[in-house]
Parts: structure tokens; C-alpha cells; sequence
């Protein structure tokens, strides 16, 4: 299967079972090491390989999901609109993401749980206003109802390609997360989940996203 690019993101469950999926999953084990998804999307003509990792978002497994950011080119940072305390925590995580990733890492911000406004306890204007606070993307999904989530994953792919192609990200780099592929054919549809355990795609240590 060919690629023009390969792009490492780090994603959360639910959305990464979703975009590769098409499925929801009410109950999610917690995430304790990482998950692995991968898909193939069209970027204005080009066949791009999204390899995406779900870091623990537990405070217990910090250290884990810190090494995960280092080589990441994109990253969705997300909160629940129905749990203020997720989006209280917003700025920490924030702070991680970039003292261990590259400066050019993409970031969006990402509001899910959008199918439960009626328990809302962050205003859609408190997420715009963050993310414009500190230069990020942002979009409010469901993981459930699949709002939005193709569109959080490929605009960020998006924006990580747009960098490329004005020069801002070097792709000869590895450390920025991309990797050149070997032309741009492929299936779009490709899909795939690998879970923790799955020795075929264990990651490295020191490894990104």
C-alpha cells in the first residue's frame, strides 16, 4: 500500500475507533499504554498514511504519554463539554504536550460528547476562546453520533500538510513525525486498530505519538 506521506498523530479512543472504524464503543476499557489505528485519507490529491496512537489520558500514566508526543506531527487534545474539571486540566496537558513535542507540532482542541449538550458544563464559546487563546484548532465532536470526528482528523492532517508544502516542517526530519512515502496510490478506504499486546506493532521506546 503507497503513501506519499506518513503522518504520526496522537488521538484519544473513541475518536480513533470512530475515524478508523465507524464504530462506537459505549464502554471503553481504560487505556493503560497506547492504542494504535491507522488510515488512509486524500489530501488534495495525495494518498496520506494517518498512523494514529491513543495515549492514557490518566493522570498515572503521565509519563507514559509524555514520550508519546516526542516525534508526534499532529495532536488532538480533548475534553468532555459535560466534565468542567476535563477542561480545567486543558492547560496542563497543553503545557505537556508542547515542552515534549516539536514546536510545529499541529494541535487541535477538541470538545467531545457534542450528542450530550443537554448536560453541557463547557460553553462552546469557553473552547473557542481557549483555543484562540493559545493558537489552536478547534471543533467540538461525537464519538458517538461520528460529529465532526472526520473532520477533526483531517484537518489536522491538513494543516500538518499545509506546513510541508510552505516549508515550515522538514520531512527529512524524523523527529517532526513524517515519513515520505513511496508514491501516491493506495486504498483510501484502508483501515486498522491494533491494540496493546499486538506484538506486530509494539512500539519503540522513545517512539512517537
Amino acid at each position: 500500500m503507497s503513501y506519499s506521506y506518513l503522518f504520526k498523530c496522537v488521538g484519544k479512543s473513541c475518536l480513533l475507533l470512530q475515524f478508523t472504524d465507524k464504530r462506537f464503543q459505549p464502554v471503553h476499557d481504560l487505556t493503560i499504554g497506547v492504542e494504535f489505528g491507522a488510515r488512509m485519507i486524500n489530501i488534495d490529491g495525495k494518498q496520506i498514511k494517518l498512523q494514529i496512537w491513543d495515549t492514557a489520558g490518566q493522570e498515572s500514566f503521565r509519563s507514559i504519554t509524555r514520550s508519546y508526543y516526542r516525534g508526534a506531527a499532529g495532536a488532538l487534545l480533548v475534553y468532555d463539554i459535560t466534565r468542567r474539571e476535563t477542561f480545567d486540566h486543558l492547560a496542563s496537558w497543553l503545557e505537556d504536550a508542547r515542552q515534549h513535542a516539536n514546536p510545529n507540532m499541529t494541535i487541535m482542541l477538541i470538545g467531545n460528547k457534542a450528542d450530550l449538550s443537554h448536560r453541557r458544563a463547557v460553553s462552546t464559546e469557553e473552547g473557542e476562546q481557549f483555543a484562540k487563546e493559545h493558537g489552536l484548532v478547534f471543533l467540538e465532536t461525537s464519538a458517538k453520533t461520528a460529529l465532526n470526528v472526520e473532520e477533526a482528523f483531517i484537518g489536522t492532517a491538513r494543516a500538518i500538510h499545509d506546513k510541508i508544502a510552505s516549508g515550515v516542517l522538514d520531512v527529512s526530519n524524523e523527529s517532526y513525525g513524517i515519513k515520505v512515502g513511496y508514491g501516491a496510490g493506495g486504498n483510501a478506504g484502508a483501515t486498522g486498530i491494533v491494540r496493546p499486546g499486538d506484538a506486530a506493532v509494539a512500539p519503540r521506546s522513545g517512539g512517537c505519538c
